[in-house]
């Protein structure tokens, strides 16, 4: 069967978690997913199944711009594929079908602090380059945004602050 993304389900919760938890050291990013699933709105949640199994997932929660915060804006965090299926374009396929759906749902921009090699290839470049400064102490070349309306950046410089729920782990 081919890989699939598609949204989030209720019955998925179990499976993200434990993509999760194979992808990275600690539970970090499992606890934050929950976390954000519980508090935040509005979320944009895909996975990536192959052969009826969850092998990624990405996440999109709402940012504030200060003091732009009229402003829709998402985080990209976290992403996770599982290590066994890593290398084979499911990261790349959930950036992309997550990108298309905040696109659709009409949000202005989306930033991620993430691997300077990876997430230029979607569009991102340094948030810098738009005088948007990350809430964290962080190279210059790991925060990134990318505008989903063009120039809607033009003129909103400031400061991203994430969802209070980043603030718990």
């Amino acid at each position: 069967m081919p890989r699939h993304i598609r949204a989030e389900r209720p019955e998925d919760i179990a499976a993200i978690r434990a993509v999760n938890l194979a992808a990275f050291d600690t539970a970090t990013e499992a606890d934050l997913i929950e976390a954000l699933r519980l508090r935040a709105r509005p979320l944009v949640s895909m996975v990536a199944e192959d052969a009826g199994a969850i092998v990624g997932h990405i996440l999109f929660s709402p940012v504030t711009l200060l003091p732009h915060p009229e402003l829709p804006i998402m985080g990209l965090a976290p992403m996770a594929v599982l290590p066994a299926s890593q290398r084979q374009g499911i990261g790349s396929a959930l950036v992309r079908e997550g990108l298309e759906l905040c696109r659709q749902l009409w949000f202005a921009a989306v930033v991620v602090l993430g691997h300077a090699e990876f997430y230029p290839r979607f569009g991102f470049v340094p948030a810098s380059r738009f005088a948007l400064k990350c809430e964290y102490d962080v190279p210059d070349e790991v925060f990134m945004a990318l505008e989903l309306r063009q120039a809607i950046l033009r003129g909103k410089s400031g400061t991203i602050r994430y969802h209070a729920a980043f603030s718990g782990i």
